[in-house]
């Protein structure tokens, strides 16, 4: 019998979470977020998002961290690849862009594990499916989401516009109507693995 893949965790108090500039988004709502898709998809085609599950530990529990933007709606750390970007080199910037620090320096060494979902919008519409429906030769928009390994302490940083939450998994689990589609479905998706819960000495404060 093969032994399911591990994922280390480590506790919250591990890393120091600082605050950074405000990040404008792009829409001020669904339908322009739909208008963008259709123009960014006659320039270059099925629009590819990369997002990152990073789990921390509370209570020797995994938690997933969440962005919560506008007290209504939460997201993974990531974004929209570049055309031509490989995957995890894009998933890195991305991650960097959503919470490291501003100068590159500080900048994580982002340990991206592998690929544990994909969602795919076959429309220009608000609806994601975990599959291609098999009459869709061109679908708007792909989603990918990886597993990435924290360290055993690290530093970010976080918009000031957003809160950063560290959600357990019992919470997600089917979720839908809070969380949405993809997050509640999180936990199906990480069933496989196995978690080892480390709590190292002198953690931050």
């Amino acid at each position: 019998m093969v032994p399911p893949p591990v994922i280390q965790t480590y506790p919250l108090s591990s890393y120091s979470f600082k605050e950074k500039e405000t990040k404008i988004g792009k829409d001020s709502s669904v339908e322009d977020r739909l208008a963008r898709m259709k123009l960014n998809y006659m320039q270059e085609g099925t629009r590819i998002i990369v997002e990152g599950i990073l789990l921390i530990q509370e209570h020797n529990f995994p938690h997933v961290l969440l962005f919560e933007i506008e007290d209504t709606f939460y997201k993974l750390p990531g974004g929209k690849l570049k055309p031509g970007e490989p995957e995890i080199e894009g998933l890195r910037r991305k991650l960097s862009s959503k919470l490291a620090a501003t100068s590159s320096s500080l900048h994580p060494d982002w340990q991206i594990g592998e690929c544990v979902g994909m969602w795919w919008q076959p429309n220009f519409e608000d609806v994601m499916y975990p599959y291609c429906p098999t009459h869709i030769t061109k679908p708007k928009e792909c989603k990918k989401l990886f597993v990435v390994h924290m360290p055993e302490r690290g530093n970010f940083a976080v918009p000031k516009n957003v809160n950063l939450l560290a959600v357990p998994l019992f919470e997600l689990h089917s979720n839908r109507q809070k969380y949405g589609t993809i997050a509640s479905a999180i936990p199906l998706q990480l069933s496989r693995f196995t978690f080892n819960y480390n709590n190292p000495q002198n953690i931050l404060p």
